[in-house]
């Protein structure tokens, strides 16, 4: 499993896989991806998106065939590890998180509070929470 962020090659796998899981968004293609990499093949991603007032962790997504491997903790690592400062995520599997430093964010920046309508489909907004991991 190579654990890496994302080159220009990378793009059509990366935006192939988030369709898939349902996980692409408007503008991804500008923002930084880290995959994982498992015999030439992109198993997983994970984005970073930069809004006015925080940094957010999105689009982490597994391929099915390759899930139960730790390959989503290992690729949100590897962007955490890469990007200094406090970064939001929003997610309904706090418990997945949490284990990486993620706790719950008060306050929630307001780019991530007010999310565009569609942003989130097919994702409960009740149980949707905000986090946080804290960097220095």
């Amino acid at each position: 499993m190579l654990i890496r962020r994302a080159v220009a090659r990378d793009r059509p796998a990366v935006r192939r896989l988030a369709e898939r899981l349902n996980l692409d968004y408007p503008g991804m293609d500008a923002d930084p991806f880290w995959v994982v990499e498992e015999d030439g093949v992109i198993v997983a991603v994970c984005g970073l998106k930069t809004h006015p007032d925080g940094r957010e962790v999105c689009a982490v997504g597994v391929a099915e065939s390759f899930r139960g491997r730790g390959a989503a903790k290992a690729v949100v690592g590897r962007a955490l590890e890469e990007t200094p400062g406090d970064v939001y995520l929003a997610t309904v599997r706090t418990e997945v998180f949490a284990s990486l430093g993620f706790v719950p964010a008060d306050p929630v920046p307001a780019s991530l509070a007010a999310r565009p309508d569609g942003w989130c489909e097919g994702c409960s907004r009740e149980r949707c929470r905000v986090l946080v991991r804290r960097g220095g």
